[in-house]
């Protein structure tokens, strides 16, 4: 949980800086991109060809020496996803989440994993999970394997053999440090793609048995972060909204009685899907977007992006060229002129790390998650 009096005040200066008041403040939500390698062949994301065409490209990618810098500069955060490629292929993401506890000290940590190096994941995860121990035992730690169907299908749209046994043997593992860890968090999460999303029911049952914590969906994307513009994976507005209805009915039905933290993360998660249908079927902005304000995305080269969606295309610049200050690149001329065109809804997206955000900073859907909660 994040502590109200620590984040209200960002809240207030999110909302005046939109209005042409103030500076922007440092984002709440970072996001971090710790690597570009990635073991898996998914239909819907081409970030592993792009190592395989050009593997001088890896060597590029920040040094810890250098993630020390760029964090030190930033101050608190308050949730930090670490993303990727597949983060858990960095030896040193224990020692990376080290440093976020020491410099950004999130209430949230969050990572995905494509599952496939299960030995490798369940060592770090105990390494990782010891770190916070040590640093403050309040962070909650999600850890996410990615499950977009079940059985074989599931490895037909990851494109490696054996992926489903393997993420199944890992959200095993993490449900087991659970005893341990009290403030692990054992999530799922789908890719609702046009491969899948037919079949949203089926994957809605076997989720419902293996019980996570939580259990979180997003559209297919096409974006530069993911080198797939050009490839049909996002599904009809109509195809997204029937399966969202199923998402929705599922996750009323089976909120109530969860421990807090899961019922407000699933209140937050209903009032996105709404959010990510009307994103999809009117092209435009839902509900004002705070991307380049509340949320910065790191990629592994220390580009700053005020979302992975505008990536490559809207970079607000390098961390290497600004000597790792990130305040100083916050501010800079790139940066406002991203958040302008953000502003004036030059772009639309059914993005779920940022709608969270947005949802927290609009004040008629945070009352939507609230009557959520209420209802659960």
């Amino acid at each position: 949980m994040i502590p109200a009096r620590r984040i209200l005040p960002k809240m207030i200066r999110y909302r005046l800086f939109r209005l042409g008041i103030g500076g922007p403040g440092m984002p709440f939500n970072l996001t971090y991109s710790v690597t570009n390698r990635c073991q898996s062949r998914c239909k819907t994301c081409r970030i592993w060809e792009l190592y395989r065409k050009d593997p001088a490209k890896a060597q590029e990618e920040l040094d810890l020496q250098e993630i020390e810098r760029i964090f030190r500069s930033m101050g608190r955060v308050e949730i930090f996803n670490i993303s990727g490629g597949e983060p858990f292929l960095r030896e040193d993401l224990a020692e990376i989440v080290s440093l976020a506890c020491t410099h950004l000290a999130p209430s949230v940590i969050h990572i995905p994993t494509n599952a496939l190096a299960v030995e490798r994941i369940k060592r770090m995860t105990g390494e990782i999970l010891e770190v916070i121990r040590r640093k403050d035992s309040g962070i909650q730690l999600t850890v996410k394997p990615s499950l977009d169907h079940v059985g074989e299908k599931h490895d037909e749209l990851r494109g490696v053999p054996g992926n489903f046994e393997k993420v199944m043997a890992v959200f095993r593992h993490l449900k087991t440090l659970k005893t341990h860890y009290p403030n692990l968090h054992a999530e799922l999460g789908t890719v609702i793609s046009a491969w899948n999303v037919d079949d949203i029911p089926e994957i809605a049952r076997f989720v419902r048995e293996a019980s996570p914590d939580s259990y979180r969906n997003e559209v297919a994307e096409r974006r530069s972060e993911m080198f797939n513009e050009e490839d049909p994976i996002t599904p009809t507005p109509g195809q997204y909204e029937r399966a969202i209805r199923h998402f929705v009915r599922e996750l009323r039905a089976h909120n109530r009685g969860r421990p807090p933290f899961q019922r407000i993360t699933n209140a937050f998660r209903l009032v996105y899907y709404d959010l990510a249908v009307r994103a999809l079927r009117e092209q435009r902005q839902p509900i004002p977007c705070y991307a380049g304000i509340s949320n910065a995305h790191m990629n592994p080269y220390g580009e700053i992006w005020a979302c992975c969606t505008l990536g490559y295309e809207r970079s607000m610049g390098s961390l290497r060229a600004y000597d790792y200050d990130f305040r100083a690149l916050w501010k800079s001329p790139e940066a406002r002129q991203v958040r302008s065109e953000i502003r004036q809804g030059r772009c639309h997206c059914p993005l779920a790390n940022q709608a969270y955000s947005n949802i927290l900073l609009h004040g008629p859907s945070l009352l939507m998650v609230l009557r959520e909660v209420a209802r659960s």
